[in-house]
């Protein structure tokens, strides 16, 4: 161990300057106003307000107000509609007993049969099956 020798050279860690956040905190405000430093105040422009950066109305915003074509999601056909009613009394089944066999919710078949449901293939797909009957148009 004779050959080795410690090399200890101080290091010194200093803190950074203040950055322009920091200079503009409540503690450094304060002690530049008891050093009677000259202390610049501004108020921005929408400072506590709930405004958008851009107060106008934006593009997208014009774009919707002109859009004139109406959208609207598909609903069940009214012939779709009668065949699950049609078939479902013909095999004496309330709207519960069948939403049962299909594992969904009554609402479901009850949206289905008063055409207000939005068509889903899957749903169609178990209707038919459990009423054993094409409820689809020829494939």
């Amino acid at each position: 161990m004779s050959g080795f020798t410690q090399d200890w050279e101080p290091v010194v860690i200093r803190k950074k300057a203040p950055t322009s956040a920091a200079k503009k905190d409540e503690k450094a405000v304060n002690a530049a106003r008891r050093s009677g430093a000259e202390i610049e105040t501004v108020k921005k422009s929408t400072a506590g307000t709930n405004k958008a950066a851009s107060s106008g109305t934006s593009l997208n915003t014009r774009k919707l107000d002109e859009e004139t074509e109406v959208l609207a999601h598909e609903r069940v056909p009214s012939e779709l509609k009668k065949n699950i009613m049609q078939a479902r009394l013909d095999k004496k089944m309330t709207q519960s007993q069948l939403a049962q066999l299909i594992n969904e919710k009554p609402q479901i078949v009850q949206e289905y049969e008063s055409g207000k449901a939005i068509p889903n293939q899957q749903i169609i797909t178990k209707l038919e099956r459990v009423l054993g009957v094409k409820l689809r148009g020829k494939k």
